[in-house]
């Protein structure tokens, strides 16, 4: 099976707010209908798609290339942002939405075919027996992008053949590569301590020195001290445990931002903080207002004011001395519904944005510029942020749903299947961050204490949600040896058995396969998997 997206498509349909169009090729790469002129054009194992239409506002256009699949094939696709357990080889399901790329495996080679990140589209494939499919969502929120003059380079296909003998993990490693020419990663290893997972946002200044006092105490490195991450709780507007937004100020738990960031790095951690850009309870101009809803107000990131509110903020969280800025829930405050709910329809507001004339896409990736450059030297962690727009931007992606202090089973299920099926993107897209430990007595230490092991040995950022009094002396040992193996930079780990299950126990970690028992018979039952909620 040769990749049929090295050819030109077989049809190519339109859709603007006048409805589907069928586009006629009427050049070489150059197809056409009323008001739209769509070019393919090729170059260095790529082909960008540009996309025209002076009149008429687009909402999507859809590539479709013939192709005959015999035999048995396992497919594998990605996510719109976060992963929810839900990645798997599997066979051909022609309804399955697979963002941004997919790869095939034929028993023999692995092919991918995909889009280069940093795309001005929402990109989904799909693929059956007959051929593969590729749309492109170019709206701007709910209705059709007004392009006016301006020619729209809305993604750029690239195409990837293994070789015979090439595991499909390599192959994914290598694919990844190819769609992202650019990643930003971290200077050294990110570990350390956030305290969500015990806490849920009841949390004060005292309590988050004695975190870091704990972190701190974790960890010999004299060239990678860990961080402490203040998540949701701490800003102006907190209902303890619920997720708000800002004005980003301290609350009376913590009366001065500034004085706790440098009394928590004379403990010895790198500070860290969590906020949430487009959510507020602060009165804003109407221009800025995108829709109200029952937590505040949701700002419209197209609107350069809104992005200077935002970059001004994350500017003022660095001044304090904060070295790590974790953003969250901006795409749910986009586009109104999580990843898992999405599948072809990203978008679930009926509201467009001020400025009709870009894409949603584009929208998202300028709000994503300017958390980058208001950052500074602070490392960015993006939480519920479009994957195949963070890629090249954020040194770190939190690429699954939550895991949990309170249910293994939800840890089992969100964070070791995102490990294993988005390892190919950790070192190729970003630093990929499948979340935290949650250490207290509602979880079985036997089990965690895996989940630990796997996350410290696969070189991938590693988190520890607990509080210092509930720790036990053997998990305190067991912390030290994992922080002294995160502090360093290591090989990335490798899920053996990737192809074979979705919650993979066989691993590469550090050179040496290690078998891991994701369910032991001793821990006690904490969840009917008839009734597990996310599934």
């Amino acid at each position: 099976m040769a990749l049929a997206i090295g050819n030109e498509p077989d049809h190519v349909l339109v859709e603007t707010d006048n409805g589907w169009q069928t586009a006629s090729r009427s050049g070489e790469g150059v197809w056409s209908c009323t008001g739209v002129e769509l070019t393919l054009l090729g170059a260095g194992g790529s082909c960008a798609v540009i996309l025209a239409a002076p009149q008429l506002a687009v909402k999507t256009v859809r590539l479709y290339w013939k192709q005959n699949v015999d035999g048995r094939i396992s497919v594998l696709g990605d996510h719109w942002e976060r992963a929810y357990g839900d990645l798997e080889w599997r066979g051909i399901v022609p309804e399955r939405v697979m963002p941004w790329y997919f790869l095939t495996h034929d028993g023999i080679v692995t092919r991918g075919y995909g889009v280069k990140t940093g795309t001005a589209s929402l990109c989904h494939w799909q693929f059956d027996q007959d051929g593969i499919t590729l749309t492109l969502d170019v709206r701007c929120g709910s209705e059709g992008v007004q392009l006016g003059g301006r020619k729209l380079v809305a993604a750029e296909i690239v195409g990837y053949e293994g070789t015979a003998g090439e595991s499909a993990f390599a192959a994914a490693n290598r694919f990844c590569s190819v769609m992202c020419e650019n990643p930003v990663m971290p200077s050294q290893p990110v570990y350390g301590g956030n305290n969500w997972y015990y806490a849920y946002g009841n949390s004060s200044h005292g309590e988050i020195l004695e975190d870091s006092k704990f972190m701190a105490s974790l960890s010999s490195s004299t060239v990678n001290r860990p961080y402490m991450v203040i998540d949701d709780g701490w800003q102006l507007v907190s209902g303890g445990g619920a997720c708000n937004g800002g004005p980003w100020r301290g609350n009376s738990r913590f009366p001065e931002m500034d004085r706790l960031a440098s009394e928590m790095k004379d403990t010895g951690v790198k500070p860290g903080i969590w906020f949430r850009p487009l959510l507020t309870s602060r009165t804003v101009p109407d221009e800025w207002l995108r829709y109200s809803g029952k937590k505040g107000n949701v700002l419209d990131p197209s609107v350069p004011d809104v992005l200077n509110y935002i970059g001004e903020s994350v500017s003022e969280m660095v001044s304090w001395g904060y070295e790590l800025i974790k953003h969250d829930f901006s795409t749910f405050d986009l586009l109104g519904q999580w990843g898992f709910e999405m599948k072809s329809k990203t978008n679930a507001l009926p509201h467009p944005f001020k400025d009709r004339s870009k894409t949603t896409a584009e929208i998202i990736l300028e709000l994503y510029r300017v958390l980058a450059k208001a950052s500074g030297g602070s490392v960015v962690i993006g939480c519920n942020t479009i994957s195949h727009l963070s890629a090249g931007l954020f040194e770190v992606q939190r690429t699954g749903d939550d895991t949990s202090g309170k249910l293994w089973e939800r840890t089992r299920y969100m964070g070791i299947n995102t490990l294993a099926f988005r390892m190919p993107q950790h070192g190729t897209f970003y630093s990929h961050d499948a979340d935290c430990i949650g250490i207290t007595d509602q979880v079985p230490w036997e089990l965690n204490r895996q989940w630990l092991e796997l996350l410290a040995g696969s070189g991938t950022p590693l988190f520890v949600s607990t509080a210092p009094a509930v720790v036990t002396r053997e998990q305190q040992l067991a912390l030290r040896s994992a922080f002294e193996l995160a502090a360093a930079p290591i090989a990335p780990g490798e899920p053996l058995d990737w192809m074979e299950t979705t919650c993979p126990r066989r691993w590469l970690l550090n050179g040496q396969e290690t078998r891991f028992r994701w369910n032991e018979v001793s821990a006690e039952p904490q969840a009917d998997a008839d009734n597990i909620w996310w599934k």
